[in-house]
Parts: C-alpha cells; structure tokens; sequence
C-alpha cells in the first residue's frame, strides 16, 4: 500500500524528529511495495486474458475472485498456494500499514498512554470496528474503499499541501523542508484536485471504461 502519509506522525514518534531517517524510511518503503506492486501487476495482467476481467468485475472485483481467475490460467498448486499467500499479507499488510497511524492518533487523542492497558484499549479501538465490519459485510471494504479513496486525495495530497504553504508562511525556514518550493505545492495541490474529479466523474458514469 501507499497509503503511508498517515504513518508519518507515527514514524516521528518511533524515529525522533530525524528528518534523514525518516525520509530513507519512507523512500526504502515506498521502492519495496512499488517492486511488489509491479511484480503483482505482471502476474495478474500479464496472464489473465482482457475479457475475463469483465466476468471478475461482476462477481465483485474482489481479491479472492481475482486470485481464482488467476489460478485457472496458471493450473499449478504450488502457484495457487503462493497466490493465496501473497493476496492474504497483500490485504493484511495494507490493514495494518493503514492503520498504524490511525493507532497512535487514537491513543494521543483519548490520551491512551504506552501501558500494556493502554496500548490494549487503542488497540480495540482501532481494529475491533473494521475486523466486525468485514465479518459483517465481506464485500463492504469494496464499496467503502470507493469513498475512501475520495478521502484520501484530501487528506494525502490537498490538505498537506495546503499545511505545507501555510506553515512556510508562518514559520519561515524550519529545520527540514521538502525540495520544489510553490512549484512542488502547487503540482500536488493540481494532482489531487484532478483526482478529486476523476474519482467524482467515475462515480457517475461519466468516464469510459472496459466493457
């Protein structure tokens, strides 16, 4: 997952306020799941043919029915095992990538402290609502990650963006600042709102896609 922005925070607390550290950290993260991505993206649309992806979009376009469709094609057991593998870390890691920062911003906002209680009551907190929502409804992490998605272009591209420029204005130079200046603000802050509008314009219809 990429979805690390709201890691950042958490790294800090973990790290110190070690900009150098920190940035390796992400850069090294970011290189390993855009390698495992790649390697994903290879294996599914490498091998499953275009028009089978119709029939997985109808049954949902979940990650089991993709794992299925992907193990006709190959016809190995040992494949099948080591897809099963890869698509349960794939889901679990994202769950708990996503949800570390959402954990210490938990415990800092209920004032949790890093007691064994403390950390347990964070804890509930953070994964009991999504662990009863998937067994709830299996398929509700597709719909809701439509709206999530939405979310997270505010959240991960607009709103730092816009912190970035006013923190720059109110504090001048601080120790750390990203390279790209107004430019760099001012293409994330493009990016996200084009993303913003592609995710809104695909919600009703009004984009082509593959049928």
């Amino acid at each position: 997952s990429f979805g690390y922005h709201g890691n950042v925070p958490s790294l800090m607390k973990y790290y110190g306020k070690d900009p150098k550290t920190i940035v390796k950290c992400l850069v090294y993260g970011t290189l390993m799941a855009l390698a495992l991505y790649t390697i994903w993206l290879l294996a599914t649309m490498g091998n499953i043919p275009r028009p089978e992806f119709i029939g997985i979009a109808e049954k949902g376009g979940n990650i089991d029915v993709l794992v299925q469709a992907l193990s006709g094609v190959l016809n190995s057991r040992s494949l099948d095992l080591l897809l099963v593998v890869f698509s349960n870390f794939a889901v679990a890691s994202s769950f708990l990538g996503v949800t570390l920062g959402l954990f210490d911003y938990l415990a800092d906002l209920f004032g949790f402290d890093d007691s064994a209680l403390g950390r347990l009551k964070t804890a509930l907190l953070t994964f009991a609502p999504p662990v009863v929502g998937g067994l709830l409804f299996p398929n509700g992490f597709l719909y809701a990650i439509g709206y999530a998605g939405l979310a997270a272009t505010i959240w991960a591209a607009i709103v730092p963006a816009l912190l970035a420029r006013a923190s720059r204005k109110r504090f001048g130079s601080p120790k750390f600042r990203v390279w790209g200046g107004k430019p760099m603000i001012t293409l994330i802050l493009v990016f996200g709102v084009g993303n913003a509008l592609v995710h809104i314009l695909s919600s009703f219809n009004l984009l082509p896609v593959y049928q």
